[in-house]
Protein backbone atom coordinates (compact mmCIF):
# COMPACT_ATOMS: atom_id res chain seq x y z
CA UNK A 1 0.00 0.00 0.00
CA UNK A 2 1.12 3.11 -1.22
CA UNK A 3 2.15 5.28 1.96
CA UNK A 4 -0.63 8.43 2.03
CA UNK A 5 -0.99 11.27 4.46
CA UNK A 6 -2.70 14.39 3.93
CA UNK A 7 -0.74 17.55 5.74
CA UNK A 8 -3.09 18.95 8.43
CA UNK A 9 -2.94 22.98 8.08
CA UNK A 10 0.31 23.35 5.05
CA UNK A 11 -0.82 27.15 4.91
CA UNK A 12 -1.02 27.70 8.77
CA UNK A 13 2.42 25.48 9.35
CA UNK A 14 4.67 27.49 6.72
CA UNK A 15 2.98 30.80 7.91
CA UNK A 16 4.15 29.90 11.46
CA UNK A 17 7.59 28.48 10.70
CA UNK A 18 8.39 31.68 8.99
CA UNK A 19 10.63 29.69 6.97
CA UNK A 20 13.31 31.51 5.60
CA UNK A 21 15.43 30.50 2.32
CA UNK A 22 19.08 29.92 4.01
CA UNK A 23 17.54 27.99 7.30
CA UNK A 24 17.61 24.99 8.68
CA UNK A 25 14.46 23.38 9.60
CA UNK A 26 13.85 20.03 10.97
CA UNK A 27 10.48 18.26 10.30
CA UNK A 28 10.35 15.68 13.52
CA UNK A 29 7.04 14.04 12.02
CA UNK A 30 8.21 13.37 8.06
CA UNK A 31 4.83 10.95 7.25
CA UNK A 32 4.61 11.05 3.31
CA UNK A 33 6.80 14.07 3.07
CA UNK A 34 3.88 16.61 2.86
CA UNK A 35 4.88 19.38 5.28
CA UNK A 36 8.48 18.56 4.69
CA UNK A 37 8.04 19.24 0.86
CA UNK A 38 5.66 22.37 1.51
CA UNK A 39 9.39 23.58 3.22
CA UNK A 40 11.80 22.14 0.78
CA UNK A 41 10.33 24.43 -1.68
CA UNK A 42 10.80 27.68 0.59
CA UNK A 43 14.70 26.84 0.65
CA UNK A 44 17.34 27.93 -1.47
CA UNK A 45 20.70 27.51 0.61
CA UNK A 46 18.99 26.20 3.61
CA UNK A 47 18.80 22.46 4.50
CA UNK A 48 15.75 20.36 6.35
CA UNK A 49 16.29 17.16 8.14
CA UNK A 50 13.10 14.93 7.66
CA UNK A 51 12.75 12.55 10.35
CA UNK A 52 9.94 9.64 10.99
CA UNK A 53 10.75 6.12 12.47
CA UNK A 54 7.87 4.19 9.90
CA UNK A 55 10.39 2.40 7.49
CA UNK A 56 7.16 3.44 5.32
CA UNK A 57 7.42 6.71 5.69
CA UNK A 58 11.14 7.45 5.31
CA UNK A 59 10.78 5.17 2.34
CA UNK A 60 7.90 7.34 0.53
CA UNK A 61 9.45 10.65 2.36
CA UNK A 62 12.81 9.70 0.45
CA UNK A 63 11.36 9.58 -2.92
CA UNK A 64 8.49 12.48 -2.65
CA UNK A 65 11.46 15.03 -1.44
CA UNK A 66 14.30 13.44 -3.73
CA UNK A 67 13.85 16.17 -6.14
CA UNK A 68 15.02 18.40 -3.59
CA UNK A 69 18.17 17.07 -3.33
CA UNK A 70 21.06 17.94 -1.38
CA UNK A 71 18.37 20.58 0.86
CA UNK A 72 17.07 17.44 2.74
CA UNK A 73 18.07 14.59 4.86
CA UNK A 74 15.95 12.23 4.94
CA UNK A 75 16.45 10.22 8.75
CA UNK A 76 14.99 7.03 9.66
CA UNK A 77 14.66 7.70 13.34
CA UNK A 78 12.02 8.62 16.47
CA UNK A 79 11.99 12.26 16.95
CA UNK A 80 12.68 11.72 20.50
CA UNK A 81 16.52 11.56 19.20
CA UNK A 82 16.71 14.77 16.64
CA UNK A 83 18.81 16.77 19.08
CA UNK A 84 21.62 14.49 19.11
CA UNK A 85 21.07 12.57 16.16
CA UNK A 86 21.46 16.67 14.62
CA UNK A 87 24.32 17.31 16.79
CA UNK A 88 26.74 14.48 15.87
CA UNK A 89 25.64 15.92 12.41
CA UNK A 90 27.51 19.54 13.66
CA UNK A 91 24.07 20.64 13.74
CA UNK A 92 23.65 23.14 17.11
CA UNK A 93 20.61 25.31 16.24
CA UNK A 94 17.77 25.35 13.94
CA UNK A 95 15.51 28.01 12.93
CA UNK A 96 12.30 25.99 12.84
CA UNK A 97 11.08 22.72 13.86
CA UNK A 98 7.80 20.95 13.09
CA UNK A 99 6.02 18.47 14.84
CA UNK A 100 2.76 16.76 13.17
CA UNK A 101 1.60 14.31 15.99
CA UNK A 102 -1.21 12.41 14.00
CA UNK A 103 -1.17 9.22 12.81
CA UNK A 104 -0.92 8.81 9.15
CA UNK A 105 -3.70 7.98 6.78
CA UNK A 106 -1.15 5.50 5.59
CA UNK A 107 -1.63 3.47 8.98
CA UNK A 108 -4.56 3.77 10.10
CA UNK A 109 -5.91 2.39 6.24
CA UNK A 110 -3.34 -0.16 5.85
CA UNK A 111 -5.10 -3.28 7.96
CA UNK A 112 -2.00 -5.23 8.21
CA UNK A 113 -0.42 -2.52 10.76
CA UNK A 114 -2.92 -2.83 13.52
CA UNK A 115 -4.14 0.39 14.12
CA UNK A 116 -7.92 0.19 13.77
CA UNK A 117 -10.63 -1.79 14.65
CA UNK A 118 -12.32 -1.22 11.67
CA UNK A 119 -10.94 -4.57 10.32
CA UNK A 120 -9.92 -7.52 11.16
CA UNK A 121 -6.04 -7.96 11.72
CA UNK A 122 -3.40 -8.68 13.63
CA UNK A 123 -2.73 -6.30 16.50
CA UNK A 124 0.44 -4.59 16.40
CA UNK A 125 -0.04 -0.93 16.43
CA UNK A 126 4.35 -0.27 16.37
CA UNK A 127 4.98 2.72 14.87
CA UNK A 128 8.55 1.30 14.25
CA UNK A 129 8.81 -2.05 13.34
CA UNK A 130 11.99 -2.65 14.42
CA UNK A 131 10.62 -2.32 17.94
CA UNK A 132 9.77 -5.35 19.78
CA UNK A 133 6.61 -4.33 21.93
CA UNK A 134 3.81 -4.57 20.42
CA UNK A 135 -0.19 -4.25 21.09
CA UNK A 136 -0.64 -8.19 21.50
CA UNK A 137 1.59 -7.32 24.21
CA UNK A 138 0.41 -4.59 26.88
CA UNK A 139 -3.14 -6.74 25.55
CA UNK A 140 -2.10 -10.41 26.65
CA UNK A 141 0.70 -9.02 29.60
CA UNK A 142 -0.40 -6.21 31.24
CA UNK A 143 -2.04 -6.61 34.63
CA UNK A 144 -5.85 -5.75 35.03
CA UNK A 145 -4.37 -2.60 37.20
CA UNK A 146 -2.29 -1.70 34.19
CA UNK A 147 -4.58 -2.47 31.31
CA UNK A 148 -6.87 -0.24 33.27
CA UNK A 149 -4.23 2.76 33.98
CA UNK A 150 -3.40 2.95 30.16
CA UNK A 151 -7.05 2.15 29.00
CA UNK A 152 -8.52 5.21 31.19
CA UNK A 153 -5.07 7.74 31.37
CA UNK A 154 -4.11 7.27 27.76
CA UNK A 155 -7.75 6.44 26.31
CA UNK A 156 -9.68 9.03 28.91
CA UNK A 157 -12.22 5.94 28.58
CA UNK A 158 -14.79 5.86 31.96
CA UNK A 159 -15.48 2.36 31.61
CA UNK A 160 -11.98 1.07 31.64
CA UNK A 161 -12.06 -0.95 34.60
CA UNK A 162 -15.11 -2.77 32.86
CA UNK A 163 -12.65 -3.15 29.31
CA UNK A 164 -9.89 -4.15 31.85
CA UNK A 165 -11.83 -7.00 33.20
CA UNK A 166 -13.27 -8.26 30.52
CA UNK A 167 -9.43 -8.37 28.67
CA UNK A 168 -8.22 -10.13 31.34
CA UNK A 169 -10.77 -12.95 31.55
CA UNK A 170 -10.97 -13.29 27.99
CA UNK A 171 -6.87 -14.18 27.50
CA UNK A 172 -7.49 -16.94 29.79
CA UNK A 173 -8.28 -18.91 27.75
CA UNK A 174 -6.32 -17.66 24.36
CA UNK A 175 -4.39 -14.72 23.10
CA UNK A 176 -5.95 -12.18 21.93
CA UNK A 177 -4.22 -11.38 18.87
CA UNK A 178 -6.18 -9.81 16.41
CA UNK A 179 -7.83 -6.55 16.35
CA UNK A 180 -11.37 -7.82 15.80
CA UNK A 181 -10.92 -9.74 18.74
CA UNK A 182 -10.14 -6.91 20.66
CA UNK A 183 -13.01 -5.46 19.39
CA UNK A 184 -15.66 -8.24 20.00
CA UNK A 185 -14.34 -8.08 23.68
CA UNK A 186 -14.79 -4.14 23.68
CA UNK A 187 -18.74 -4.25 22.35
CA UNK A 188 -19.34 -6.96 25.03
CA UNK A 189 -18.40 -5.03 27.23
CA UNK A 190 -19.59 -1.51 26.63
CA UNK A 191 -23.12 -1.94 25.36
CA UNK A 192 -25.32 0.23 23.18
CA UNK A 193 -26.77 1.54 26.42
CA UNK A 194 -23.78 2.69 27.64
CA UNK A 195 -22.09 4.01 24.38
CA UNK A 196 -21.63 7.39 23.74
CA UNK A 197 -23.36 8.68 20.69
CA UNK A 198 -21.71 8.41 17.48
CA UNK A 199 -18.42 7.45 19.16
CA UNK A 200 -17.36 3.70 18.65
CA UNK A 201 -16.79 2.00 21.68
CA UNK A 202 -13.57 0.64 20.97
CA UNK A 203 -11.78 3.84 19.72
CA UNK A 204 -10.01 4.93 23.04
CA UNK A 205 -9.05 1.50 23.98
CA UNK A 206 -7.41 1.82 20.57
CA UNK A 207 -6.38 5.13 21.26
CA UNK A 208 -4.47 4.05 24.46
CA UNK A 209 -3.01 1.10 22.98
CA UNK A 210 -1.44 2.56 20.66
CA UNK A 211 -0.25 5.96 22.56
CA UNK A 212 1.41 3.16 24.91
CA UNK A 213 2.58 0.92 22.62
CA UNK A 214 4.37 4.08 20.95
CA UNK A 215 5.26 5.54 24.12
CA UNK A 216 3.75 8.72 22.77
CA UNK A 217 3.15 11.11 25.40
CA UNK A 218 6.30 10.13 26.54
CA UNK A 219 8.30 11.39 23.78
CA UNK A 220 6.23 14.56 23.74
CA UNK A 221 7.38 15.53 27.13
CA UNK A 222 11.24 14.44 26.78
CA UNK A 223 11.56 16.24 23.46
CA UNK A 224 10.28 19.40 23.64
CA UNK A 225 12.33 20.76 26.35
CA UNK A 226 15.20 19.89 24.08
CA UNK A 227 14.01 21.39 21.01
CA UNK A 228 13.09 24.64 22.37
CA UNK A 229 16.64 25.21 23.58
CA UNK A 230 18.25 24.33 19.84
CA UNK A 231 16.08 26.82 18.09
CA UNK A 232 18.33 29.84 17.42
CA UNK A 233 16.91 33.34 18.21
CA UNK A 234 13.62 33.86 16.22
CA UNK A 235 13.48 30.72 15.11
CA UNK A 236 9.53 28.94 16.37
CA UNK A 237 8.45 24.86 17.01
CA UNK A 238 4.97 23.82 15.44
CA UNK A 239 3.28 21.48 17.34
CA UNK A 240 0.04 19.71 15.51
CA UNK A 241 -2.25 17.91 18.05
CA UNK A 242 -4.91 15.79 17.71
CA UNK A 243 -6.58 14.66 21.23
CA UNK A 244 -6.38 16.77 24.50
CA UNK A 245 -3.27 15.04 26.16
CA UNK A 246 -0.50 15.86 23.68
CA UNK A 247 -2.21 19.67 23.49
CA UNK A 248 -2.02 19.52 27.06
CA UNK A 249 1.64 18.95 27.15
CA UNK A 250 2.37 21.40 24.32
CA UNK A 251 0.69 24.02 25.75
CA UNK A 252 1.91 23.59 29.25
CA UNK A 253 5.63 23.54 27.99
CA UNK A 254 5.36 26.42 26.07
CA UNK A 255 4.32 28.36 29.08
CA UNK A 256 6.87 27.23 30.90
CA UNK A 257 9.36 28.20 28.17
CA UNK A 258 7.84 31.49 27.76
CA UNK A 259 7.42 32.25 31.89
CA UNK A 260 9.74 29.56 33.58
CA UNK A 261 10.19 31.83 36.92
CA UNK A 262 9.41 29.76 40.19
CA UNK A 263 8.73 32.65 42.63
CA UNK A 264 6.32 32.79 44.84
CA UNK A 265 3.52 35.16 43.13
CA UNK A 266 3.83 37.47 46.45
CA UNK A 267 7.17 38.06 46.04
CA UNK A 268 7.03 41.59 44.69
CA UNK A 269 10.45 40.80 42.14
CA UNK A 270 11.99 37.39 40.71
CA UNK A 271 15.07 36.00 42.64
CA UNK A 272 15.27 32.77 40.94
CA UNK A 273 16.94 33.58 37.94
CA UNK A 274 15.12 31.61 35.39
CA UNK A 275 15.09 33.47 32.24
CA UNK A 276 12.20 33.62 29.51
CA UNK A 277 13.21 31.43 26.26
CA UNK A 278 10.75 33.09 24.06
CA UNK A 279 7.16 33.50 23.18
CA UNK A 280 3.91 32.11 22.80
CA UNK A 281 2.44 33.30 19.04
CA UNK A 282 -0.54 31.02 19.89
CA UNK A 283 -2.57 32.05 22.79
CA UNK A 284 -5.36 30.04 21.49
CA UNK A 285 -4.18 27.01 19.11
CA UNK A 286 -5.44 27.25 15.36
CA UNK A 287 -7.27 25.04 13.83
CA UNK A 288 -8.32 23.82 10.53
CA UNK A 289 -10.37 26.07 8.12
CA UNK A 290 -13.75 24.64 6.91
CA UNK A 291 -12.58 24.56 3.52
CA UNK A 292 -9.87 22.20 4.64
CA UNK A 293 -12.36 19.97 7.09
CA UNK A 294 -14.32 19.50 3.64
CA UNK A 295 -11.59 18.31 1.66
CA UNK A 296 -9.88 16.63 4.89
CA UNK A 297 -12.50 15.91 7.89
CA UNK A 298 -9.48 13.63 9.79
CA UNK A 299 -8.24 17.00 10.22
CA UNK A 300 -11.35 18.18 12.24
CA UNK A 301 -9.60 17.82 16.04
CA UNK A 302 -5.84 19.01 14.76
CA UNK A 303 -4.61 21.86 17.25
CA UNK A 304 -1.52 24.12 15.77
CA UNK A 305 0.18 25.90 18.76
CA UNK A 306 3.20 28.04 17.65
CA UNK A 307 6.56 29.08 20.35
CA UNK A 308 9.03 31.54 19.05
CA UNK A 309 12.76 31.68 20.84
CA UNK A 310 13.99 35.26 21.60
Amino acid sequence: MEFSHIPVMPKEVIEGLNVRPDGIYVDGTAGGGGHSGLIAEKLETGHLYSFDRDEDAVEAAGRRLSVFGDRVSVIRDNYVNAVPALKELGVEAVDGILLDLGVSSHQFDDPERGFTYRCDAPLDMRMDKRQSMSAIDIVNKYSEEDLTRVIREYGEERYAPRIARAIVNARKDNEILTTGRLTEIIEDTVRPPMREKGVNPSRRTFQALRIAVNSELDNLREALPGFVEMLSTGGRICVITFHSLEDRIVKNCFKKAENPCTCPPSFPVCVCGNKSLGKVLTRKPVTASERELEENPRARSAKLRIFEKI
